[in-house]
């Protein structure tokens, strides 16, 4: 959707630039007025100043289209090179980002790149870990997945599906972990979200993710998550788990076990801070460099939805610099 968005935009702009420029020269062609002031025929006069008002309705038309070219350059060149505005559609990434909150990525985090075809002009800077970034989906370019950068080129990764933990070996060579990254964990404690697994209850209708208080119950199709603080790199953001969700990974890199992975010479292993309720680079492999799209940096505005489900509310208190 970003990118066609993209392609519309670009082709409005190079539209209105052409009937901008045109409007630049309109007056070569019509500002010489020597013939129409010699003519003393007032039969072809009278026909001259119904043409000379039919123009004029036209140019207005061209002016106004006109005006508008150079905010859709600014427009343009904003969203396409410093800032974008993007939604959460999926609850891939609560607690960090919900349903319905409009963030902005900085496109420049990494590099400027062709608003059309992606083609990365020059690289400005890397993605560090746990960095929330967007890029597109690797196996469907026109879709835009956000998640939460876990692995950079040369990592080891090893996820447990039981402890819901991570272990990463920088800079991993094929005989040992020379050091391995320090990751801490807060103590696990039980979260007020709560997970609707089936919507098929005649009790209630819903589905995915919702804020349950714990003083009320939550019916027979809902598991309430637990969560925990998970540090890596200096950077803390908490995590929601269920621990009697065993997910097993999808993605086995060749030569290596089950849950564990080296991440490839310009790729990045991404996974959503909603761990048992995300598809990351767990279930489909790692994220090319070309591919990065920008840093998720603030949280501008948040629509109080669920998916699929129209607003019902704001939620000012979820604004602010994404962690």
């Amino acid at each position: 959707m970003a990118n066609n968005f993209s392609l519309i935009l670009t082709f409005i702009t190079l539209i209105i630039g052409i009937i901008w420029i045109f409007s630049r020269f309109k007056y070569i062609f019509y500002k010489n007025t020597k013939t129409f002031k010699k003519i003393n025929n007032k039969e072809t006069k009278n026909q001259l100043n119904l043409l000379d008002n039919i123009h004029k309705k036209k140019m207005s038309f061209v002016d106004s289209c006109a005006s508008v070219f150079p905010i859709l350059m600014i427009v343009l060149a904003i969203r396409s090179f410093i800032y974008e505005p993007f939604q959460i559609p999926s609850g891939s990434m609560i607690p960090t980002l919900l349903v319905g909150d409009f963030i902005l990525v900085k496109k420049f985090a990494y590099g400027l790149k062709d608003p059309i075809t992606g083609t990365t002009f020059f690289t400005i800077g890397k993605p560090k870990r746990g960095d929330v970034a967007v890029f597109k989906y690797p196996k469907d370019l026109s879709v835009d997945f956000i998640k939460r950068v876990i692995g950079i080129p040369g990592d080891r990764i090893i996820y447990s599906p039981e402890k819901k933990e991570l272990r990463i070996c920088p800079n991993y060579s094929i005989l040992n972990c020379a050091q391995e990254l320090s990751i801490n964990y807060s103590e696990l404690k039980e979260s007020q979200w709560t997970l609707f697994f089936n919507n098929n209850s005649i009790l209630n209708n819903k589905k995915g993710n919702y804020l349950i208080p714990f003083s009320e119950l939550i019916p027979n199709n809902a598991l309430r998550y637990s969560e925990k603080v998970e540090n890596i790199d200096n950077i803390n953001y908490k995590i929601l788990v269920i621990p009697e969700v065993y997910t097993e990974s999808i993605y086995q890199q060749p030569g290596l076990p089950d849950n564990e992975w080296i991440v490839p010479p310009k790729h990045y292993f991404m996974m959503g801070d909603n761990r048992d309720n995300s598809s990351d680079s767990r279930m489909w492999g790692f994220v090319p460099e070309e591919n990065l799209v920008g840093k998720a940096v603030i949280i501008w505005f948040s629509f109080d939805k669920h998916e699929d489900e129209w607003p019902t509310g704001v939620r000012l208190n979820h604004v602010g610099k994404i962690r």
